[in-house]
């Protein structure tokens, strides 16, 4: 069985503080599951709204969207469907999870539930 702390392991320690930034920030939208997969954490209600990749010094944030967006971060677009957008964006430290992002996480939870 896959768990959270398995993420982790062999990381280095800014990883784990990112993460931490993101569920805080998620908690604040309203409640969640944090599901455990073999390669990320998926962060859902009815459905995922974003999902966590843990890299040794980053993470890779993977959130839900009605549309694609264009800025710097978001390092990948995938269009998964007619009305939905799944957009990598790259973390590297905590202080990553700002004003923008929120917002993003936002509308990602949003479209989840």
């Amino acid at each position: 069985m896959n768990t959270v702390e398995q993420h982790f392991a062999g990381k280095e320690p800014e990883v784990r503080k990112i993460y931490d930034a993101l569920l805080r920030a998620s908690r604040s939208l309203g409640p969640f599951e944090e599901e455990p997969k073999k390669t990320s954490i998926h962060l859902a209600r009815k459905s995922a709204f974003a999902g966590v990749a843990t890299r040794k010094d980053a993470v890779i944030l993977t959130i839900k969207a009605a549309g694609d967006i264009q800025d710097p971060r978001v390092i990948n677009h995938q269009h998964t469907s007619a009305n939905r957008w799944h957009l990598d964006i790259r973390l590297r430290e905590a202080k990553d999870v700002d004003a923008q992002l929120k917002r993003w996480l936002k509308e990602a939870y949003e479209l989840a539930g």
